[in-house]
């Protein structure tokens, strides 16, 4: 078996697999093209798509030639979802979003040498097609009976039913598959496995419409261990621009990882080793409060999608917090996204007179850190109560504005693990 087939099975990252000797063999014979899409729904790609990003990019570590397709079509139609028919975005929306998801997909390739990747979006080969060749060029291979045996449309004729625009998306996304292959010798096309339908649909098209085999791969969902959704917080999605989740965000995501999920998202997300990873495991067995493996996990992907100097800054913030660091050393955006994470209380300006800021035992109780004064009196007299990294001890105490980090923020702890946020607004 292919040395690279070998490891994706290794990782569990095969759901799916038209033929699996037959790829291999492929794979030992020389470089292949293969190619990965996806749709500008969103501004941003978020953790699922990171998953389909890099495997893509383990084939090209093995010498193979990515195409990552940005679906400038295929975005204006939108793949059938179970919960309903989709709002169609209109065309400028689509356009940004595909400019931004080009722009993040390119952080993850190389474009240089043998095998190097190239960007594409189907728009390109789509925009000029006229209806009528469409239909008998494209549309006339498709059986509609085999078109609603798909999970999704099924589901949505048995309520609400499906429009023709999202019933049509198998046959767009088809067409990509066979101009790739017609422009670019593309033989695998990539996905996870909600896809399987549309991808096969492809393979068979090309065999059809130019007599080839061609290949089809698919990766499983993610799922937790809690039944919760991957790729969730409180907050909502986990994406991959800065500006949506925070680098910190982003970090804390995979350090709180539980530790009956990291062996997986190891395997599936780390460029780590076998080796590597198996030795991340028994150290999870073995001293798994040191969450050496979440650890590790946060720091290189963190890295991967935010660089290594995002990385560092969100590490020092992290320290900081819980007195292990200057505070005042933290990048004030790093600061405020982390301590938009912990429990945290907004003040208003009009609520700093004579240049003091309300009395620490009103700060520990409306950030929640106390349950109630008395509660925050009591941990005040313990020595417990610290601002900033200071420990306070005279319930009167109100810390002066000139404290404020960056003109705006404020440090609040109780002990030495339980971390909380002031920001001031406006």
């Amino acid at each position: 078996m292919n040395a690279l087939i070998d490891d994706l099975s290794w990782r569990g990252l095969i759901a799916q697999s038209t033929d699996r000797e037959a790829l291999s063999q492929e794979l030992d014979e020389g470089p292949m093209t293969l190619y990965v899409g996806f749709d500008p729904t969103a501004p941003s790609l978020h953790l699922g798509n990171l998953l389909q990003i890099l495997t893509m990019r383990r084939f090209q570590l093995h010498g193979h030639r990515p195409l990552a397709l940005v679906g400038g079509a295929t975005g204006l139609i939108g793949d059938p979802k179970m919960a309903g028919e989709r709002t169609l975005n209109p065309v400028d929306v689509v356009e940004g979003w595909a400019a931004r998801l080009r722009a993040e997909l390119e952080r993850f390739y190389d474009f240089d040498g043998p095998a190097a990747a190239r960007m594409v979006n189907n728009y390109d080969w789509t925009k000029d097609v006229d209806v009528l060749t469409f239909l008998r060029d494209i549309g006339k291979h498709f059986s509609v009976n085999r078109m609603l045996d798909r999970e999704a449309v099924a589901a949505r004729l048995a309520n609400e039913g499906i429009s023709y625009t999202e019933f049509s998306y198998q046959l767009l996304q088809s067409f990509d598959y066979l101009e790739l292959f017609r422009r670019y010798g593309c033989r695998l096309q990539t996905g996870g496995s909600d896809q399987w339908g549309n991808i096969t649909a492809g393979v068979d098209l090309i065999r059809r419409v130019e007599g080839a085999h061609v290949h089809a791969l698919t990766t499983p969902l993610v799922t937790k261990a809690d039944g919760t959704k991957f790729g969730k917080t409180e907050t909502g999605t986990v994406w991959l621009d800065a500006n949506m989740t925070s680098p910190y965000a982003f970090f804390q995501f995979w350090l709180n990882a539980d530790d009956r999920d990291v062996p997986t998202y190891l395997r599936l997300y780390s460029l780590r080793s076998h080796a590597e990873i198996e030795a991340l495991d028994e150290a999870t067995r073995t001293d798994p409060a040191k969450r050496a493996a979440q650890r590790a996990l946060a720091q290189e992907l963190t890295t991967l999608v935010h660089g290594s100097q995002a990385t560092a800054a969100v590490e020092a913030a992290a320290q900081a917090l819980f007195g292990q660091g200057d505070l005042a050393a933290v990048p004030p955006d790093t600061l405020e996204a982390a301590l938009r994470e912990v429990p945290h209380a907004t003040l208003d300006p009009a609520e700093i007179t004579g240049g003091l800021l309300p009395d620490i035992v009103d700060l520990l109780t409306r950030t929640g850190l106390s349950a109630s004064r008395g509660a925050a009196r009591r941990t005040i007299g313990e020595g417990g109560a610290y601002v900033n990294n200071v420990r306070v001890e005279d319930e009167a105490f109100r810390p002066p504005a000139s404290d404020l980090i960056d003109g705006r923020f404020l440090v609040l702890r109780r002990g030495r693990k339980t971390v909380a946020g002031v920001l001031l607004e406006g």
